[in-house]
């Protein structure tokens, strides 16, 4: 039984604070705002620990919806769920992908096959002693769970990608920790994004059968034998909770579009973006004729420079630049890639892959008219 549908739309930015281009949505009555489930982003911010301007994003969107769902500009991020990925390196463009749900009745005839659901869940706050160990990982493990029958997928291999918002430490939140006698994971701000992000990615990997349950701290950035193929996790200051955000293919679902997945074994690896866009109908090069390009919505992915400091057997110096992080390098690597294919640089490509795919690789996914 049909009992939902899911409209996916994308809407390039003019600046982190811009929502001109989903009021007109809203106004022009294409979009009816109550029904917004979730809104990913692309902002030009560093991506790191001082990257205001995924904050500042979410602050718009939440005061520009408020009247919209009756709710206090606060208390819009309880009822939808923000991700916004700073760093829009190279070709890399500013956009947002708002996700809507909305409840049908009556049979749909004709629509064979399963179809894009989502489903979104919270964890509780953490401690900041918590963040980077085994509890993130636990806890982020049955939001996964409550995301899923959210989304009303029952089959784990239904699941082709796993957004999560994540938290970071900051110099406040760690004098906090040792005021209580209680130590962090780390006391680097920054490194912290990194052990949040991982150990974010081994929860969903937990949720989904894709490790086992002994996993300890000592594992997290640790063993990069332990990964998951569908997480991809962003870590920002704006939050000490994780926001799950599930997306798969559902037989209760009569949306329009489907999602599917791959794994880039590498910075490079065309063939499992192509792979990936084949999944949901679209052949290698359609995506440059109007046709395809219409049909494609988004395509998301995760980038990090390969930890032992090649690619495919040739040194890359990715790690080693004094000048620019090597989660910006990878970034902009990645999505020239992920553009060249899609015909467009309004791809979502985010930088710290840490348990997200093999080492130096990363989930990718992509969602499509059918």
């Amino acid at each position: 039984m049909r009992n939902t549908t899911v409209d996916v739309i994308q809407i390039p930015t003019k600046g982190p604070g811009d929502v001109s281009g989903l009021m007109n949505f809203i106004e022009a009555g294409k979009l009816e705002p109550t029904s917004i489930l979730a809104i990913l982003g692309k902002t030009e911010g560093n991506g790191g620990v001082n990257d205001f301007t995924r904050e500042y994003a979410v602050s718009a969107l939440s005061f520009a919806l408020a009247p919209y769902v009756g709710v206090s500009p606060h208390d819009v991020e309880q009822k939808i769920a923000f991700v916004m990925s700073g760093g829009t390196e190279g070709v890399l463009s500013p956009h947002i992908t708002v996700f809507a749900r909305t409840a049908i009745s009556g049979p749909h005839t004709g629509m064979v096959g399963k179809r894009l659901s989502i489903g979104i869940a919270q964890t509780r706050d953490f401690m900041p002693e918590e963040l980077g160990r085994c509890e993130q990982i636990e806890e982020t493990a049955r939001a996964v769970h409550v995301a899923m029958a959210d989304a009303g997928i029952e089959d784990r291999h239904d699941v082709h990608f796993v957004q999560i918002k994540c938290p970071l430490l900051t110099s406040d939140r760690i004098e906090a920790a040792h005021a209580r006698g209680q130590k962090v994971v780390t006391t680097s701000a920054y490194g912290s994004m990194g052990y949040s992000r991982g150990a974010s990615a081994l929860g969903v990997a937990l949720a989904l059968g894709e490790i086992d349950r002994d996993v300890r701290d000592e594992h997290i950035l640790r063993n990069w034998e332990l990964f998951s193929s569908v997480a991809s996790t962003s870590a920002g200051i704006e939050l000490m909770h994780n926001v799950v955000i599930v997306l798969g293919n559902s037989d209760t679902s009569a949306s329009p579009f489907v999602i599917g997945h791959g794994v880039m074994r590498d910075s490079i690896d065309s063939a499992a973006v192509i792979d990936t866009l084949k999944s949901v109908g679209l052949g290698f090069g359609e995506t440059s004729d109007p046709s395809g390009q219409s049909r494609l919505v988004n395509i998301f992915a995760k980038a990090e420079a390969s930890p032992d400091g090649s690619v495919r057997g040739f040194r890359h110096t990715m790690l080693d630049d004094s000048d620019i992080g090597a989660t910006r390098h990878a970034r902009a690597a990645v999505g020239g890639l992920i553009s060249g294919l899609a015909g467009t640089g309004a791809v979502y490509v985010s930088g710290g892959a840490e348990h997200q795919g093999p080492p130096g690789g990363g989930p990718v996914a992509a969602i499509a008219r059918q």
